[in-house]
Formats: structure tokens, sequence, C-alpha cells
């Protein structure tokens, strides 16, 4: 059995983490030795990745994310079980939706926004005001490369993430000295999320990434673990790109 790391003394809540790129986060948070809140819709999914995490550093949350309750509740139940919210990472989203722009159901479009960009907003409000406007941390939010782009069919989803980096702009702004915000903006990850997107035509899908494969969890859990770390310690209001070279066939 692999011995648990020494404690870092500090405590990361990351939404969306029963599975998936939140899972790859939190995973890459208690592997270095912090306790980690996670949250998620689904009680028993919520409940198995605490387990597989380790019960001793990991507390779930379930609810979902753009209710403001449970927003509550979490930040909560982070600083009775820990005493501090060092980091937080939004990371839930939703994309219900397919099709051209001109098609879309606005209260659809409504929800996403909801679930991307207004719960991002309303976990910092609560984190900042909960420990890290007295004592510091680091913000991520999960962006995506749809909102640096125009993202055919997933308009909306595309939208919310554009606004999501601009949000991380504007925090990182007023939050700035005590909490750097930054953003991860990835490409195609291989998750139940994403599946769509590859699944049954991943050797095509893979063909115009240059470094030859699609994204997995740990990939952004590496990338949100220096956000948090105080090697990006000069580091506030960027968007990191981690599109295993996509962007470098635009245009070609």
């Amino acid at each position: 059995m692999t011995a648990l790391p020494e404690p870092s003394g500090k405590v990361a809540l990351v939404t969306g983490a029963s599975r998936g790129i939140g899972y790859g986060i939190a995973e890459a948070l208690v592997a270095r030795g912090d306790r980690v809140c996670i949250t998620g819709r689904n009680e028993e999914a919520l409940k198995e990745a605490v387990e597989r995490l380790g019960a001793d550093r990991v507390i779930g949350v379930a609810g979902k994310a753009h209710d403001e309750a449970h927003q509550a509740t979490a930040v909560e139940r982070a600083m009775e079980a820990f005493g501090r919210v060092d980091h937080l990472v939004n990371n839930a989203g939703t994309n219900p939706v397919f099709g051209p722009i001109a098609d879309l159901d606005l209260g659809v479009v409504r929800k996403v926004f909801e679930t991307n960009v207004i719960s991002a907003l309303g976990f910092a409000q609560r984190t900042w005001h909960a420990w890290q406007k007295d004592n510091g941390g680091a913000i991520v939010n999960i962006a995506s490369i749809a909102g640096t782009t125009a993202s055919p069919f997933v308009a909306a989803y595309g939208v919310s993430k554009a606004a999501m980096i601009n949000l991380t702009q504007q925090l990182a702004h007023e939050f700035a000295p005590r909490v750097r915000v930054n953003a991860i903006a990835p490409a195609v990850v291989k998750t139940r999320f994403a599946k769509a997107l590859y699944e049954g035509r991943e050797e095509e899908v893979t063909s115009s990434y240059p470094l030859g494969r699609l994204g997995v969890p740990s990939d952004i859990g590496g990338a949100a673990a220096f956000l948090t770390s105080d090697q990006s310690d000069w580091i506030t209001g960027q968007t990191l790109v981690v599109d295993g070279g996509l962007f470098l066939n635009a245009g070609v």
C-alpha cells in the first residue's frame, strides 16, 4: 500500500469532483498532502469518490452547483471539517445542448450560465468571505478551449466558458494581492462528460493533436496543482491552455 504524503496543511474545495476532471484534480491535490472537500450532484457517486480518495482526508457535499444553499453548505462543511479553505477549484459544468446557435432554447442557455459561470462566482464569493480575504489562497476556474474561439454546435458552452475566462480576470484584479485567480482551458479530455466529442472516432479526433493523444483527467489535475502551489506565486489572471498542441494546427 502506498504511504500517504505528509499533510501540506492546505485545504481545497473542488466542485464537480465525483468523477472526470474534477476527480483528477482532487486526486492530484490529495497526492501532495492537501485535505479536500469535493462536491457533486450524485450522493452515491460522491461517497464512492471519497472512499477512493481517502475518507481520512476528503469529505463530500452533495448538491447542485448553481444552488446557493448548496454553495453555502459546501463552504461551511469544509470550514467545520478542516478549519480553512485555501484553494477553490471551480470545475462543475454542464453542456446539455448541441446544435446551431440560431436554434438554441434560451432557457437551456440560462441553465448553462447558471451552472458554468454564476455558480463559480458564488463559490468564489463564499470562499473569499469565509477564509481567503484574510488569509490568502488561490482559485482555479476550469474553462475550455471552446471559450477561446468559435465553437460550432456547442455555442452555449463556449460562450459560458468565455465568460468564465473574463470572470477569472475580474476576480484576479479584485482579489489581489491576497488571492491569485487563474483558469485552465482544456481541449478534449477523455471523460464521460466529453465522450460525445470522441466516442467511436477517437483515432480521427486524436489525429488533430500534435502530441498524439487526447487529454486525461490527470493532465488537468497536474495543471491545477501547479496553479495552487507556491511555484505559481507570481501568476494571476491568466488562462493556461492545456490542449496537447491542438492550437498549433490553427489555420493549417
